[in-house]
């Protein structure tokens, strides 16, 4: 303990604390919950006495057990019956003021209590750990109580009873009085929003301890943990010099599903208030995605559809998604890649990936053996991008069998695995921007649209909106372009000022993301008729794609084919 607090007594400070309306409150609900832990805001702790907080961050363990000593003593106070049934309280830890990122985790933080942020990956099955061990002894049956600590058992080799006298003997562990605590052990990722580019993500395992942790996230979901960093010898081997850095969790806070991952200050909220009144916010929207590629106005216009989104609908009957998916597909060097990774990096929560290197189990979930012999569930990227956006570039190149994986995400937005005696449902509410080549390389004007894209009508009919690029040669817009690129390059390492900044489009999106509109009876209307027309426009036996009431946003596929629309 340092010098600061050898004159303070740390249980009473916690004794104080404890003695606040809200944990007096927290206490007394304990036993209607049945839970044996107690959640302390570490903002409270710093206002009662800094020093006492600065030593929990350096020595966690020491400082965690006056914690739980003082919280036990209130509950006696508070509701000394359940006090007598329970032995103790752990406290649990929330809120440290900065969070640490998995990059920087390394050996400066052992045995210090940190906060890390990322995305559950993997998450083991629910098992039992000992506590406590119970062991009989084979010569006297005397029964022996050994406390556990670590991920081994502990044995005892002699029984000190009066019938063996510290005599060495056999001991055997007594199940049914031994001491059991739930166990699971979870494996985050860094964000991707957080990921430097070029760099691969950083992770780290996480144990979990206690009934009140486990369970509590699953593959896919944000996660804020604070812990304990330690170290374990890999594969169990002690004689090795470089060891494994883990955190042994003391609190687990699962985010919303919501777009939080950017931070928006009552300053920003006021300027997005106030450019939302503005009524040019349509056109500049729509001008500050990607402004570095020349035109695709109605192609831009989508995508900012795409990087709002719905409102998603639960009914008692289903869920009704409140994404859309585009399709791109079109010559090479119209700027489809391009498209794709800046929406992945524009958008507040968006991964991108390409079909060549992509796999089914990579997109959606994999089930994995662990060391010991179990299965594991490890999120694939439609996981991992839920309530975001997954950039699929080059779709054709992927495997039928890898694509075919896909479809479950659009149509219902959940991944369904029952592999290795998993069965799980996981959430994939996100939306897809696919790009595509031609089956013939180019896009072929005397072929059909089916013809041309070498992908099932399956998949198709998945896809909200179908913009075909083509390459044709025009000598104005080829004028145009080519001053555009120039004027470009002039600017060397300057780029294009948009009318709202990157950074702040985030901002305006993700803060849009909260907003849940209702329709009105002329947009009703208006939407009605449009469906009908397009209902209509389809009806022909020569239609290459069937219209549906889930297809109804084919504006950009219909343009293609010489259908125009005042919606």
């Amino acid at each position: 303990m340092s010098e600061e607090l050898k004159h303070v007594d740390p249980r009473q400070i916690f004794q104080e604390i404890f003695k606040m309306e809200k944990y007096r409150s927290r206490l007394s609900q304990m036993a209607v919950e049945g839970s044996t832990s107690l959640v302390l805001d570490f903002e409270d702790l710093r206002v009662a006495d800094e020093e006492l907080a600065k030593e929990l961050i350096m020595n966690p363990r020491a400082i965690l057990d006056y914690a739980s000593k003082a919280a036990y003593e209130q509950l006696k106070i508070e509701d000394p019956e359940y006090a007598n049934v329970i032995e103790k309280v752990a406290v649990r830890v929330r809120g440290l003021p900065t969070p640490i990122s998995l990059r920087k985790l390394g050996s400066d933080y052992i045995g210090k209590l940190v906060m890390v942020e990322g995305i559950v990956v993997r998450a083991t099955p629910v098992r039992p750990m000992i506590v406590e061990a119970a062991f009989k002894c084979r010569r006297c049956k005397t029964i022996k109580r050994v406390p556990q600590s670590g991920m081994t058992i502990t044995r005892p080799t002699t029984c000190e009873s009066e019938a063996c006298r510290g005599r060495r003997s056999t001991f055997d562990l007594v199940e049914e009085e031994t001491k059991f605590v739930d166990y699971q052990e979870i494996r985050i990722q860094e964000k991707p929003e957080d990921l430097p580019p070029g760099q691969l993500p950083r992770s780290v395992n996480v144990r979990l301890v206690g009934s009140d942790l486990v369970d509590t996230a699953r593959p896919g979901d944000r996660v804020s943990i604070v812990g304990i960093v330690r170290v374990t010898s890999p594969r169990g081997e002690g004689r090795l010099r470089i060891f494994d850095i883990y955190l042994d969790a003391n609190f687990i806070d699962v985010k919303s599903k919501e777009a939080e991952a950017v931070i928006i200050s009552p300053e920003d909220e006021k300027k997005i208030l106030e450019l939302s009144k503005d009524p040019f916010i349509h056109r500049k929207i729509v001008q500050s995605i990607a402004p570095s590629i020349y035109g695709y106005e109605h192609i831009k216009e989508a995508i900012m559809y795409l990087l709002f989104g719905g409102v998603p609908k639960t009914l008692p009957d289903g869920y009704i998604r409140g994404n859309i998916n585009i399709l791109l597909i079109g010559d090479p060097g119209v700027g489809k890649s391009r498209l794709l990774q800046y929406v992945a990096a524009i958008a507040p929560r968006g991964l991108y990936t390409t079909g060549r290197g992509t796999t089914a189990a990579g997109l959606t979930a994999a089930v994995l053996r662990e060391a010991g012999g179990g299965m594991t569930l490890e999120a694939g990227a439609l996981v991992l991008s839920d309530m975001g956006i997954c950039c699929i570039d080059e779709i054709e190149k992927m495997r039928p069998e890898d694509r075919v994986a896909i479809h479950e995400a659009m149509a219902q937005n959940t991944i369904s695995i029952a592999k290795g005696g998993i069965v799980a449902t996981l959430n994939a509410r996100t939306a897809i921007l696919a790009a595509a080549n031609p089956a013939l390389g180019r896009y072929d004007p005397y072929r059909t649209v089916a013809e041309n894209i070498s992908l099932p009508i399956t998949i198709l009919s998945r896809f909200d909106l179908i913009f075909v690029l083509r390459d044709v040669p025009d000598k104005e817009r080829d004028t145009e372009m080519s001053e555009h690129i120039l004027n470009i390059h002039k600017r060397a390492h300057s780029s294009i000022e948009p009318p709202i900044p990157p950074d702040f489009l985030r901002k305006y999106i993700s803060y849009a993301k909260t907003i849940n509109p209702v329709l009105t009876d002329e947009a009703i209307e208006r939407l009605k008729e449009f469906y009908l027309t397009m209902r209509s426009a389809g009806e022909g036996e020569g239609s290459p794609i069937a219209i549906t009431a889930s297809t109804t946003r084919y504006l950009s596929f219909l343009r293609s084919i010489g259908f125009t629309s005042s919606l």
